[in-house]
């Protein structure tokens, strides 16, 4: 693959560039593809074959409306069709919840898919970023995610489960917890875009319990799990009243032919679709063994189809990538441009036994050997000159720890253009959770960064292992009484529902728990205490019902969490 490939990756700022345009910069065929994260056994040889007979009728008319292909999936997936919207791609439908239903201000752990930071922000929302401590292992803590919300007065709260890119994991007794806490905001979206690859529970999906809430969205992917990216279909699970109105503004063909194509040939292959997510689980454990063995290379636990990978000390993400690009023909997602990871970092998408071992012999070569082009990797000092530079956010959130744009601009050096804006109060007990200092970096006084300097690393360790998973502990969220909306606003009339019976029983409430100090919202453009605004960190000012139970018509067609069997 010729050397000006790379300079695709100039041109995108949230993504790596599509395997079609590197496919036209190659020798006509495109690289292994460990970057872009959807299922490679489906779906079947048979049905690709099936496809391809169709595909001058699929390519010629016009597909059926959005409403007839919401409802043979619902029927696939035994979910009351006004509960449902389905989009072209999970972005469309995330754009309509930014355009209708966040008014002014939304939270997001970070780092997490680039969407849901960029897409309220270019609509001119406060956006209130959570930072995941890599020492942790990037886990999200919800009782202090929702402190974290109460502190900012933020009106809206995304979740990913997993989460992209680290495939974080959060149990559905949590999530539902988490929810009933939140009951007063504007909205909780629970993103299960990557759900279905995910084994450490049996029915992890919160769909059912969506539907019984006034304020809280699902939100499904099948191009992801359906190994179909390039269809662009996805789905959200709602209260009718929110899903409604999300399906009402979409358009009225805002589905494919080919969409259409694949839902209503899904009924015959459900088999084949259970064991593709049973092999993607068996191959992310052996990717993961094998990925491990490499020195000084660490590997997140992950619930997604990716897996999280730190590179070694001294390795820069943009050489690693280029070098695995031009000289061995592999693609990896290289993370420096997602807000709250840094370019030290890979997303390496699972794949079958015989590619990875093509990739463990690339990064062995990259990392550890020689070749004509001098050293294996460089020093990030010498790294490529178009990194997005939020390598930077944790030095930025450790040194100013939401001091305001003042601490902001003498951390972020003069490549950083930032807004003026009224610093927060430093945080004391009881005034909001302070940001915690970035994993593997000392909290020194505030004073100017050198540029580009390596971040301090600990001493490489053995990855750890996967840490069993606990027993459901209660966790102390704060209560929503404690605290005041920001103004009253009637509740939209929800249709009628089924009884009550045919859905699964709501969680328990979760017991009385000690409430923080309420604290009233942070106004917009201003930093919230503990932490950063999205605004501030781009260096902008942010202005420009039935239970699904199983599949009917296959004997092995998982559930709507894609994770039971289904009875016959």
């Amino acid at each position: 693959m010729p050397d000006n490939v790379t300079s695709l990756f100039r041109s995108t700022a949230a993504h790596s560039p599509s395997m079609a345009a590197l496919t036209r910069e190659s020798d006509g065929a495109g690289p292994v593809d460990f970057c872009i994260p959807c299922n490679p056994y489906f779906p079947t040889p048979a049905m690709f074959e099936e496809m391809a007979a169709r595909l001058r009728d699929i390519i010629t008319y016009y597909p059926s409306s959005a409403d007839t292909i919401t409802a043979e999936l619902c029927s696939l997936l035994q979910l009351p069709p006004q509960c449902v919207a389905m989009g072209n791609g999970s972005t469309e439908l995330i754009t309509w919840i930014d355009h209708l239903l966040v008014r002014e201000s939304l939270a997001v752990p970070v780092p997490t898919f680039g969407r849901w930071t960029d897409q309220p922000m270019e609509t001119g929302k406060r956006v209130d970023m959570f930072p995941l401590q890599e020492s942790s292992g990037f886990a999200l803590d919800l009782a202090q995610y929702a402190e974290f919300i109460r502190a900012r007065g933020t009106r809206v709260a995304v979740i990913c489960n997993p989460n992209n890119p680290d495939g974080g994991f959060l149990h559905k007794h949590a999530v539902v917890q988490f929810m009933d806490a939140m009951a007063d905001l504007d909205l909780v979206v629970i993103d299960e875009s990557f759900l279905e690859f995910a084994d450490a529970e049996n029915e992890p999906s919160v769909v059912q319990e969506a539907m019984l809430r006034p304020n809280v969205i699902v939100l499904r992917s099948l191009g992801k799990n359906f190994g179909l990216h390039g269809i662009r279909f996805g789905y959200l699970v709602a209260n009718p009243a929110l899903a409604g109105r999300v399906r009402s503004m979409l358009p009225k063909w805002n589905l494919n032919s080919f969409a259409e194509h694949v839902v209503f040939m899904l009924k015959e292959h459900g088999a084949e679709y259970a064991q593709s997510l049973h092999q993607v689980r068996r191959d992310r454990m052996d990717m993961s063994g094998q990925l491990s063995s490499l020195p000084g290379l660490t590997v997140y636990p992950s619930q997604g189809n990716f897996l999280f990978v730190r590179l070694p000390v001294g390795a820069e993400g943009t050489v690693v990538r280029d070098r695995l690009l031009t000289e061995h023909r592999i693609l990896v997602r290289e993370c420096g441009n997602k807000i709250g990871s840094s370019s030290r970092f890979l997303r390496l998408v699972v794949r079958p036994q015989v590619d990875v071992r093509r990739l463990v012999t690339g990064l062995e070569q990259v990392l550890y050997g020689t070749s004509r082009r001098g050293a294996a990797v460089s020093e990030q000092a010498t790294g490529t000159a178009y990194s997005s530079g939020t390598a930077a956010v944790d030095r930025l959130v450790s040194q100013t720890n939401g001091a305001g744009t003042r601490g902001l601009a003498q951390a972020a050096g003069a490549g950083m253009p930032l807004p003026a804006a009224a610093s927060a109060p430093a945080v004391g007990p009881g005034g909001g959770m302070p940001v915690p200092a970035a994993a593997g970096l000392p909290q020194p006084e505030p004073q100017p960064v050198p540029q580009e300097a390596p971040r301090p690393q600990p001493a490489p360790q053995p990855v750890p292992q996967p840490v069993p998973v606990p027993q459901p502990q209660p966790q102390q969220f704060p209560q929503p009484a404690a605290y005041p909306e920001p103004a009253p606003r009637p509740a939209p009339a929800a249709p009628p529902l089924a009884p009550a019976a045919a859905f699964a029983a709501p969680a328990p409430a979760p017991a009385p728990m000690q409430v923080p100090p309420a604290t009233g919202p942070t106004p917009p453009g201003v930093p919230a205490r503990g932490g950063l605004t999205a605004a501030q960190v781009r260096g902008t000012d942010g202005l420009s019902m039935a239970p699904a139970t199983g599949w009917p018509g296959a004997q092995s067609w998982p559930d709507a969490a894609g994770m039971g069997q289904a009875a016959g």
